[in-house]
């Protein structure tokens, strides 16, 4: 089986400016998802998607492959993520001639995983035969018990239950997806455009290792994990 990683980082941020160049321990943002994929030994090829010269140029020096440019389309702050994916993906059979069976995006902005994540979350979806894999962590506020809605000026529960918990363990486990590992079986990626659908399996991971940076806060956590553990 060919297994294909794709790590997307397009030019610009609306939360971080330019995050994913943006340096953590004196590398770049994306150098960190690049290392993990090479050291797993799980990918035939480690591709970038991006609309960025420099992050292209970046890309290349850390070990990945990056030699077209994301469309356009696809590379705008709203854009969704997985017709990007699939672009990188038919991309990459055409420069390498051949078919991947299984491909997995890497967030870069999702640094704190580690090595074992990305094995581990690739067992289950291998072992469970699965169309496509998420990955999250235990959600620390619960739509069933304090998460509300504001409706036409009423504050209710966000979800209700016949018997409404009075207590945080009484109510349903839910979980954050956190952005860090999507893997898709070649068929169902070419053909859907939706995660929740098919055979989809779920890989929890700590809320430690589940920091997506989204915003200055998120950066700034990011980088006091990271610099401690460095120092560990």
């Amino acid at each position: 089986m060919k297994v294909l990683c794709v790590i997307c980082a397009r030019q610009g941020s609306e939360g971080v400016p330019n995050k994913n160049i943006k340096e953590i321990l004196g590398k770049p943002l994306i150098a960190f998802s690049i290392e993990q994929a090479l050291e797993s030994n799980l990918f035939d090829k480690i591709v970038v998607s991006t609309d960025s010269a420099e992050i292209r140029e970046i890309a290349n020096k850390y070990g990945a492959k990056c030699w077209f440019s994301r469309p356009a389309e696809l590379s705008r702050d709203h854009s969704p993520k997985i017709p990007a994916i699939r672009h990188a993906l038919l991309e990459s059979e055409k420069k390498f001639n051949c078919k991947f069976d299984q491909i997995m995006d890497l967030d870069a902005t999702a640094p704190l995983r580690n090595v074992q994540d990305i094995r581990k979350a690739y067992s289950i979806f291998l072992q469970d035969g699965l169309d496509n894999l998420i990955t999250g962590t235990r959600s620390r506020k619960n739509p069933y018990f304090n998460m509300i809605e504001i409706k036409n000026g009423e504050i209710e529960l966000s979800k209700k239950l016949k018997n409404t918990p009075v207590a945080r363990q009484q109510a349903p486990q839910v979980f954050d997806m956190n952005a860090s590992i999507y893997i898709w079986s070649r068929d169902f990626l070419i053909k859907e455009d939706s995660l929740f659908s098919g055979k989809l399996g779920f890989y929890e991971m700590p809320e430690d290792r589940s920091i997506d940076i989204d915003s200055p806060l998120d950066w700034e956590i990011v980088k006091m994990l990271m610099e401690k553990k460095s120092n560990d």
